[in-house]
């Protein structure tokens, strides 16, 4: 049997960048469907799911749906230190909650989820501009006519992939992590670790949610490594190696793996009656590989733009671009700055780590906030020179000089 719908927008994935363009765009009063694969939003969770509370505050996340975290503390092979906070500034999201609540927010501002729909194909006019999508639904081909579309289906990129805009991520994160719960754990304190024993190009974790319940995890930087982040999961946890140890008894809840992109800023993001948002346009920060909030806050602008356009009555590539200069006017220095810190990191040796974090640990908790949520804004820069004037934080942070 075939289906088909015809809405104003249609949005292809059910996670946090298509929930929040879903929620913007059917606020501004069009018709929008949210195109979902699985069973359920968030059935399988593929992040760890780090943000930062002064981000939660501003898109409205509830309080049951995170962990507030105001210790940092960094462990290399032969050093370990703690940034301590009066206040949380970081947060450890309850991943499966939160995007369901987003969706929940699309949903009740009208737009229609359906899930369980394997998109594979796009619809053109006789220009080869796209007017819709198809796919697989749980009663066999279903069809979406639109007047436009945003793909938000994440790493794979299956939109623009079939438009033949994108090709597949050349660099990117693999992660991979459980769910566990533990006999000792402080709630208020996430653990990063550096090294070549924990990941020879990126680092290992463990973020708390509370309860007792904890993630476990090892991101690996592709093609740098061709270590499996599952094997070195189970070799670190079976050798209780560094703070793993502290944890005490581990009983496993869930698996959760997953890939984000990490080629820089390299897509165009805008085409006719086409947007891309979140994994799917490479918006991710590099320095800790996390972009829930972007997802978040351009899927809301992409959602915006489109409906405007929409009710406009033009959304090819000149109306929309409003967006994607909306995102890069934010991000695009501070993300190609957080690159180049990225790339100094994967290069480091054991005994560098080692005095990394002797730089590191300098850091007042607000700056250190700054530098891992890749805020490399030039007053930030000159303020990090002045208070830590050692060559070393110089080089560690090498933006200043040049930067535009």
């Amino acid at each position: 049997m075939s289906e088909e719908y015809h809405y104003d927008l249609v949005v292809v994935g059910g996670g946090p960048a298509g929930s929040s363009a879903a929620y913007e765009a059917a606020r501004n009063g069009i018709r929008v469907a949210v195109l979902e694969k699985e069973n359920s939003i968030a059935e399988t969770v593929r992040t760890s799911g780090v943000t930062w509370i002064q981000n939660i505050k501003e898109f409205g996340i509830p309080d049951d749906c995170y962990n507030p975290i105001k210790n940092f503390s960094f462990c290399s092979p032969n050093n370990e230190v703690t940034i301590s906070d009066s206040v949380p500034r970081a947060a450890v999201l309850d991943v499966r909650k939160t995007y369901r609540w987003l969706a929940q927010e699309a949903k009740q501002s009208g737009a229609d989820i359906f899930v369980k729909i394997n998109v594979n194909n796009v619809i053109k006019d006789e220009m080869g501009d796209i007017i819709g999508v198809s796919g697989v639904g749980p009663n066999g081909k279903i069809t979406f006519h639109s007047k436009a579309v945003i793909d938000a289906s994440g790493f794979p990129s299956v939109v623009a992939k079939a438009m033949g805009f994108a090709t597949q991520w050349k660099r990117f994160g693999a992660g991979a992590e459980y769910e566990v719960k533990v006999e000792n754990i402080d709630p208020d304190t996430w653990w990063l670790m550096v090294g070549q024993q924990y990941s020879p190009a990126g680092y290992a974790w463990i973020f708390p949610l509370g309860n007792n319940i904890v993630r476990i995890g090892v991101g690996v930087g592709k093609p740098e490594s061709n270590v499996d982040p599952t094997q070195r999961l189970k070799e670190l946890m079976d050798s209780k190696l560094g703070p793993i140890k502290k944890l005490g008894k581990i009983s496993p809840i869930e698996f959760h793996y997953g890939l984000i992109p990490n080629d820089g800023l390299s897509r165009k993001t805008v085409f006719n009656n086409l947007i891309l948002v979140g994994d799917s346009a490479g918006q991710a920060n590099p320095l800790v590989l996390e972009g829930i909030r972007y997802a978040i806050k351009f899927g809301r602008a992409a959602g915006k733009v489109a409906s405007d356009a929409i009710k406009a009555g033009n959304t090819d590539e000149n109306y929309l671009k409003a967006y994607e200069e909306n995102w890069k006017k934010e991000i695009e220095s501070k993300i190609n700055s957080a690159g180049k810190v990225q790339d100094r990191w994967i290069g480091l040796s054991d005994e560098e780590w080692d005095k990394e974090l002797d730089i590191i640990k300098e850091l007042k908790p607000e700056e250190f906030i700054d530098f891992i949520k890749a805020e490399f804004g030039l007053s930030n820069m000159i303020k990090l020179a002045t208070h830590h004037p050692k060559l070393a934080v110089r080089q560690l942070f090498n933006l200043v000089k040049g930067k535009k």
